[in-house]
């Protein structure tokens, strides 16, 4: 095996190209793992640790955000300036793991993988967020819902990396909240809601929600937002959107729990996410 450590984008997209069976090592926390459990060997691994143009956080004249790929969990976790909605994903950063994991891993190395149990998918597509990636045929962005493609799958083409994820602006008073049910703190979700809500005169004006581990990919449903959308956020509310999101899941029977378990959770987990969000932001 080759290692190669590349100190420009440019750099890693060639060695990429050059290696259909290279990959990328970012915080190396799963694929490290997968190649001890001998269930990948590429042939090749190049580092991305040294390309200063994937790390940090920064903030656009619009309100919206840009993450570099390679900032580590705890960065996003701890990060100033992250209010309103995009407090989601610190909120998110902050339950992944333990220390040592949110130490190491990145937000591009995590989303790369595409596993629908982990934290960061479903949250970004209730930010309506969007991940750039780079490969041989140049740059291109790709919004967050469409990113993940299926269980272990993305949208990534042969020789791209991700670069960085972008957040739009916030909508005006919008909050977020992550909840996520698991077996044992660090564990991946049983079930995770993802929420953005903005509330008016006591009603929800604003309503964006992603459900993980309930399908090979985030579960979104627009009929469920628009259920929550005028409403009051009252029990009746919730459960009439739970059950709109539970025709979209199809969830799997692992060791994390049944399908019918996941099913169960999904409004439980839906309530305390939106009260949640709706209580950050208060009443305008």
């Amino acid at each position: 095996m080759e290692f190669h450590g590349p100190s420009t984008v440019d750099e890693a997209v060639s060695l990429l190209a050059a290696d259909e069976e290279a990959r990328c090592l970012a915080g190396g926390a799963t694929l490290v793992a997968m190649m001890n459990a001998d269930l990948l060997m590429p042939s090749a691994l190049v580092s991305l640790r040294h390309i200063e143009a994937l790390r940090g956080i920064s903030a656009g004249a619009d309100g919206g955000l840009r993450v570099g790929a390679m900032t580590t969990h705890r960065e996003v976790a701890h990060a100033t300036g992250l209010y309103g909605a995009h407090a989601l994903l610190a909120g998110t950063a902050r339950v992944i793991g333990h220390p040592a994991i949110r130490n190491m891993g990145t937000i591009g190395g995590s989303i790369g993988h595409g596993d629908p149990q982990a934290d960061y998918p479903g949250a970004l597509v209730a930010l309506d967020a969007a991940v750039e990636v780079q490969g041989p045929e140049g740059a291109r962005t790709v919004a967050a819902g469409d990113f993940f493609v299926d269980y272990l799958e993305t949208a990534l083409l042969p020789g791209e990396l991700i670069t960085a994820v972008t957040l739009p602006p916030p909508p005006a008073g919008a909050c977020g909240a992550y909840e996520k049910f698991a077996r044992v703190e660090g564990d991946y979700a049983t079930v995770s809601v993802a929420a953005v809500v903005a509330m008016e005169d006591g009603r929800c004006s604003y309503a964006r929600v992603a459900l993980g581990s309930c399908g090979p990919t985030p579960v979104r449903a627009e009929a469920a937002e628009e259920r929550l959308t005028g409403s009051a956020l009252e029990d009746a509310d919730i459960a009439e959107a739970a059950a709109i999101l539970r025709e979209e899941c199809d969830p799997v029977d692992d060791v994390r729990g049944s399908g019918e378990y996941r099913m169960m959770l999904v409004e439980p987990l839906l309530g305390r996410a939106l009260r949640a969000a709706a209580a950050k932001g208060g009443s305008r």
